[in-house]
Formats: C-alpha cells, structure tokens, sequence
C-alpha cells in the first residue's frame, strides 16, 4: 500500500465573518484560489500534475454554489485539464475531503492531489442552506424536532457537568493561545496572506487581553422560551463568549504519494496514519469526536498517550472539554495554538485548517503524532492520526 504524505499545507488569516470584515469583499471563489496557488509557489510544482482538487464547503449557495473547488482551480491559473469537486459533511467538510485524498493515493488511484476547504460566512450566512424540512420519515423518527447546534452545546455541558465559569475559563486561555503563537511567530509559516485584502495580516477573531472574567459578564445566546419549556432542567451557558465566531477562511494541503514526492524532489512532511467517520445522536449533535476518536485510535494501534497534539475543534468550549473529559487527555497538548473559539470556524475549511496548524506543531515541537477530530451537523464527526516524517 502506498503512504499518503503531506507535502505542504497553509491557509489564509481568519477574517470576521460579518459585514465590514476583513476578508467580507473577498469573493469565496478568489480566497481559496490564493491559497491553491500558494502551494504551487511554495513548492514549485507544475499544477498540471494535480490530479483532483477535492474542496470542502459546508453551504453550497449563492456564491459557494456550482462546484465552487473548480471555479477555485481556474482563478488560481491551474491548467484547465486539472478537476474539481466540492463536498458537504458540514463542519467536517474539509477533513474528509482530505481523508478522501489520502485514501485514494493509498489507494493507488492517485499520486497527486490537493484537498482544500472554503467557507466566507459573511458572503453566505449560516443558515443559507438550511433545508425547509428532515422529510417525513425523520420527522417521524424525531417527533420532538432535533435543535441548533447551541442547544446541543447546553446538552453536552449538562451531561458531562462542565460549569459555566470552566466554560469561560477554557474559551479565555484559547485567546490566550492563539495571541501568543502569534507573538511568537508560530503561525508565520502556514499563514497565506490574501492578496485582495493585504491589510490582514494576522487573524482579526482574536481578542488578546480576554480574561474568564469579562467572559462572564455575557448572556447566553440560545435560550428561547419554546426551549426553556423543551429542557426546564438546563442552566444555559452558551454564549457569545465560549462559542466560535462567525469567519472566513480557505485552507489547502497538497497530498501525494511517498514515491511521487520522493520523485519530484519534494520532501514529505508527514503521512497519514489511520482515519474514521461516525455517526452519533442527532440531538446531541458535538459528540461525535468521542466515538470517532476511540475509533481511530483502535485502527491505529496507538493509545492517546502517545499522541503528541491534538486538535478537537472549538465549536463550543463543551465539546473540546467533554472530549478531554472522557479521555482524561492532557490539557496542555490540547488545541496548543488555540482553537476555533480564538481564531474562529469558517465551516468548510476548518478542517483543513486543523490539520495545517496541526502539522505546523508538530513540526515546531518534534511531536510524532497528532490526531484531529471535528463534530459536524447532524451527529456526525472525522478523526484523523498523522505522523510526522
């Protein structure tokens, strides 16, 4: 079987997700083709050798509609002999597109390809593809109607027993984090910048000086009374606060077979180890990264002790800190740059934007292993092992 290595990965700076944000002029399409070409400037490729470009995006309208990945691989000058496709597991988009990748070059399929996330939640608000219904064998089978993802969140909290003041105090020291790998310039070699908004040089969602303290003093964002009535028992805690933002952001990472890189001179970074993809209880929705991670981690023979970082995507502080709950994992190899609740979630790239960062780590530190692992919309959820060559 053919190993599946990494040969380069990067990623734009996070924008606000809004009007008036960084990176909110910025058409989808052309942000993801800055990024694209990056990888063939950084590696002298000739893009005439990709083979694919397999691209995640989680809301597939508007400007993000009609196979936005192949609109991307012409704006950044890809012959136009070199496809495109665009794939939705919701959050996870971008994660599965590059297990995709790697399974087909181990596969022996491909040797060349890229695997790439794109999401400008100020182009095309979250929402924008929300169906009018489940259908009514789903309806059928969920009476009471599933819930958004911040209810979920509450959910997650008052099943593990996460206090709000553990809530805020997480979400705090993820600003913390991310402001100081920034300080220190740890995101300086996987950070892109965007030529249609040079003004951004950093990611514009961090809020440096973020204290547990001023956190607090922020009400939660989805009590309704309609959900009040549905869960009397919740204490709800979810706020702007300990939730990620809104974002944009694209993110890449050129995959290829050991041989083929071998052979084009380009040196593999790291391979892919093992993957997996589950699917979990609807309601609950965020914990899916429990059972993917026992599951990857049982297909790769390895125990979370000898994983060097992991990357649990910070969706809602609940989901990060249940995870780590549940496997008594260390706090300190967690999410080490900060994570989505910092440097934000632009839904179909952050899962390539995970494995960018993580990568980028485990190179800084000489960690061996890192594994990634992201809740998505209706249950579901990627885990993902990486070694570093």
């Amino acid at each position: 079987m053919e190993h599946a290595v990494i040969v380069d990965a990067v990623r734009t700076p996070v924008g606000k997700g809004k009007k008036g944000g960084a990176l909110s002029e910025v058409h989808p399409s052309d942000l993801l083709a800055g990024q694209l070409a990056a990888l063939v400037e950084r590696t002298g490729i000739d893009p005439g050798l990709v083979e694919d470009v397999i691209t995640g995006c989680a809301q597939q309208v508007k400007e993000q509609a009609g196979n936005i990945g192949r609109n991307a691989v012409l704006g950044a000058g890809f012959p136009a002999s070199v496809p495109s496709t665009t794939l939705n597991r919701q959050c996870g988009s971008s994660q599965q597109a590059a297990a995709f990748a790697a399974q087909a070059i181990m596969a022996g399929v491909h040797d060349v390809l890229i695997a790439a996330g794109i999401e400008s939640m100020s182009a095309v608000p979250i929402g924008s593809s929300r169906p009018t219904s489940m259908g009514a064998r789903a309806a059928a089978r969920y009476p009471e109607g599933l819930v958004n993802q911040g209810v979920s969140a509450e959910l997650v909290a008052q099943r593990w027993k996460l206090e709000r003041a553990e809530l805020d105090a997480y979400s705090a020291e993820s600003h913390r984090r991310a402001a100081a790998a920034w300080a220190d310039g740890a995101f300086n070699t996987e950070v892109v910048g965007v030529p249609e908004a040079p003004q951004l040089s950093t990611d514009e969602t961090i809020r440096v000086g973020t204290t547990a303290e001023g956190l607090a003093a922020l009400e939660p964002s989805f009590r309704t009374d309609e959900m009040a009535a549905r869960f009397p028992d919740l204490d709800w805690k979810i706020t702007p606060g300990n939730s990620s933002p809104l974002t944009d952001g694209a993110s890449a990472v050129l995959i290829m077979s050991e041989q083929r890189a071998n052979r084009l001179g380009l040196r593999p970074r790291a391979r892919f180890h093992a993957f997996s993809v589950v699917g979990d209880d609807p309601l609950y929705m965020l914990t899916g990264p429990i059972p993917a991670t026992h599951k990857v981690l049982a297909r790769s023979g390895l125990t979370l002790n000898q994983i060097d970082a992991y990357e649990v995507n910070e969706a809602f502080a609940p989901v990060p800190l249940a995870w780590a709950r549940e496997f008594g994992a260390d706090p300190a190899k967690l999410n080490p740059r900060g994570g989505a609740i910092a440097l934000g979630h632009a839904l179909g790239s952050s899962g390539t934007r995970l494995l960018v960062t993580l990568l980028h780590h485990l190179e800084a530190t000489g960690g061996r292993y890192g594994l990634q692992t992201m809740c998505e919309a209706g249950g579901m959820a990627n885990a993902t092992i990486i070694e570093r060559l």
